[in-house]
């Protein structure tokens, strides 16, 4: 069984874009950071790339939506580690046909509430035992301010009218999902949070103005995967603990 000097981090949909650059800064403090990634031989080029700034960095393939793949993963990491300190839940996607309620592609709402709600919660199931057996595991979701009640509750909000009904939703589902999972695991020691990067230029959307890079999109995760004051059922962003 492999020792490591640093907490034992597995980041899903880690070879690109937000979960990339949240491998790259946890691995840069000094721990162990493995790349989920559907495509192995996307997985194996990432953690090539963070080898060659000294980090810890394995693959690990794992598709979210698939039990096989989940089960195989959890066995990898209990078979090398014993344990798993934390689990960033970075894995996600959206759909071009997403739209408002009465005109969105049910269809597509259904998928993607597979991958951003479904199949996250599945690998949170995946992994438990594994967090149990951590010091002080630490579970993070990765949401999004567009699935946040209070921000579409307020008419003049930046983005009121980014009205996507399976990615708001599915999200907003997330985040009752952390609220539940943190109420649940009260008293283990795990902290359960979800974390709001910001409108950042990845794959799903193409950027935009004044969308942040993924380097800066990143850092609410991390702040959530190091952070070691007990937190827990919170709305996260860099700044700090917002409102749902």
């Amino acid at each position: 069984m492999a020792q490591s000097t640093g907490l034992v981090v597995l980041v899903t949909g880690a070879n690109k874009g937000i979960g990339f650059e949240t491998a790259r800064q946890i691995g840069l403090e000094g721990h162990t950071v493995l790349i989920g990634s559907r495509d192995a031989g996307r997985g194996d080029e990432a953690a090539g790339r963070l080898g060659s700034e000294g980090i810890d960095a394995r693959p690990i393939a794992l598709d979210i939506r698939d039990a096989t793949s989940r089960d195989s993963a959890a066995e990898q990491i209990r078979s090398t580690f014993g344990r798993l300190d934390v689990l960033v839940n970075n894995a996600g996607t959206g759909v071009v046909g997403d739209g408002p309620p009465g005109a969105a592609d049910l269809a597509q709402v259904r998928d993607l509430f597979e991958v951003n709600f479904f199949s996250t919660l599945e690998i949170i199931q995946s992994m438990l035992p594994l967090l149990r057996k951590a010091p002080a595991g630490r579970i993070v979701n990765v949401s999004s301010g567009l699935g946040s009640l209070s921000r579409h509750s307020d008419p003049d909000w930046e983005f009121d009218a980014v009205r996507l009904t399976g990615y708001n939703c599915s999200k907003a589902a997330l985040n009752m999902a952390t609220i539940l999972l943190a109420k649940e695991l009260a008293g283990t020691g795990i902290a359960v949070n979800s974390v709001a990067p910001g409108f950042t230029a990845t794959d799903l959307n193409g950027g935009g103005p004044g969308a942040q890079s993924p380097r800066e999109g990143a850092r609410a995760s991390v702040a959530a995967a190091l952070r070691a004051d007990g937190t827990t059922g919170g709305f996260l962003t860099h700044d700090g603990i917002e409102p749902w």
